[in-house]
């Protein structure tokens, strides 16, 4: 690695913890430590979404919003915490673990029985 790029790294990462955001959005005014930050963000005003399903054609401003969205083609879904998998898996099972004490119907999803038991007051 030349000096000259070792250096704008160095600048780059100080900045993120000096929070010298020098890098302005004219439309908005958000400020960023980073210029590529900012070439993103501007996406939101201009709504150029230069990456595509090759699958759907559906397009998207950030890359890893594509590759997100690619696994719906797949059946590969990814979850941030492993409850929300426990319940999308459910579905699958057709496990309904959450049972009205009134009727005895029962739920996926414990939120939805109690929206239900609301109905019998």
């Amino acid at each position: 690695m030349c000096d000259k790029s070792f250096t704008q790294i160095v600048t780059s990462h100080r900045r993120t913890h000096m929070e010298e955001k020098s890098y302005l959005c004219d439309v908005c005014g958000k400020s960023f430590t980073l210029n590529n930050s900012l070439i993103l963000h501007r996406r939101i005003h201009t709504g150029e979404k230069p990456y595509s399903c090759e699958v759907c054609s559906k397009s998207f401003a950030h890359r890893s919003n594509m590759v997100i969205h690619q696994r719906t083609h797949t059946g590969d879904k990814s979850f941030a915490q492993s409850t929300n998998m426990k319940r999308h898996q459910r579905t699958h099972m057709r496990e309904k673990p959450y049972w009205c004490e009134v009727c005895g119907k029962s739920f996926a999803q414990s939120t939805n029985m109690k929206h239900h038991q609301r109905s019998h007051t």
